[in-house]
């Protein structure tokens, strides 16, 4: 994503599930600071074109904003019962079975007088929006039922609230929060070692 690449690396793991990306599209940064990619009409259109689920001309809405930052909640939630080996909530289910439904998975039959039948893809440009929620609310779907789901964790650097796969024993979803979490790590060992 040409914004996220500019303020933080993609997390591990978002580059091979899209949703993941969507669930870390809104940052928690140091100093009560956030990034929200999905917070405006124009952050959600360019997200959904840089992740291939709409064209540059899309006119995304606030509207279609506000469905995209409910599903990215939802999908949160789920990802966070998921790490804390918590029952999925079932609002959260609802949500993500309902996106999923969006949008049908098989080319339609129709037919037209010149061309006679033939099959065309069931989400046409008007309903670009119900497309992306459904591919986004697949790959949740397909991510938390995979062997994948077994390494889904959150970022181990507060106040740091995005997710990633683990690699090895790497808790971080980037250098920069690895880099903070060890050095807060060695101020609180001096810090102690003074004190006594």
């Amino acid at each position: 994503m040409r914004i996220m690449n500019e303020t933080l690396p993609l997390a591990p793991g978002a580059d091979q599930y899209p949703a993941l990306d969507f669930a870390n599209s809104a940052i928690a940064l140091p100093g009560g600071h956030y990034i929200d990619f999905l917070g405006a009409p124009e952050g959600a259109g360019a997200w959904l074109t840089d992740h291939g689920l709409a064209p540059a001309d899309a006119g995304i809405r606030e509207m279609c904003a506000a469905q995209l930052r409910s599903l990215r909640e939802q999908i949160r939630a789920l990802l966070a019962a998921h790490v804390d080996g918590a029952p999925a909530p079932k609002g959260a289910l609802a949500a993500v079975n309902d996106a999923l439904t969006r949008a049908p998975a098989a080319s339609l039959l129709h037919w037209d007088a010149t061309r006679g039948l033939y099959r065309a893809a069931a989400h046409p440009t008007d309903q670009i929006l119900d497309h992306a929620l459904a591919a986004l609310a697949t790959d949740a779907a397909d991510l938390l039922t995979s062997p994948d789901a077994e390494r889904l964790t959150a970022c181990g650097s507060p106040p740091c609230n995005r997710y990633l796969l683990r690699h090895g024993r790497r808790h971080w979803c980037s250098t920069r929060c690895g880099d903070r979490a060890r050095a807060a790590r060695a101020y609180a060992r001096r810090t102690s070692s003074a004190g006594d």
